[in-house]
């Protein structure tokens, strides 16, 4: 396999993964934390830093509403159980 179709692969299931969390708003971060090792915010934090690397400006607030489909207070709003922080 060629590197950029690698590339398009890796980029079509990262999008794919959104699209699930996103749909699946009852999964709690912290959920996925004790199940997985990572979160909502890990990969915020993940997407911000790739643009970083690449000279993009961006901030945490603008990474999170790409991850979670929407600002990060809504989705708190939203859908987070138990205490808000």
């Amino acid at each position: 396999m060629d590197q950029q179709t690698q590339i398009e692969l890796e980029a079509a299931a990262f999008r794919r993964l959104l699209e699930h969390l996103q749909a699946n708003t009852d999964v709690q971060n912290i959920d996925l934390m004790n199940l997985a090792g990572f979160c909502r915010n890990c990969l915020s934090k993940w997407y911000l830093a790739a643009a970083e690397e690449k000279g993009i400006e961006m901030d945490y607030d603008k990474a999170r509403e790409y991850v979670y489909g929407m600002p990060y207070s809504e989705w708190k709003d939203k859908y987070q159980t138990g205490p808000k922080q």
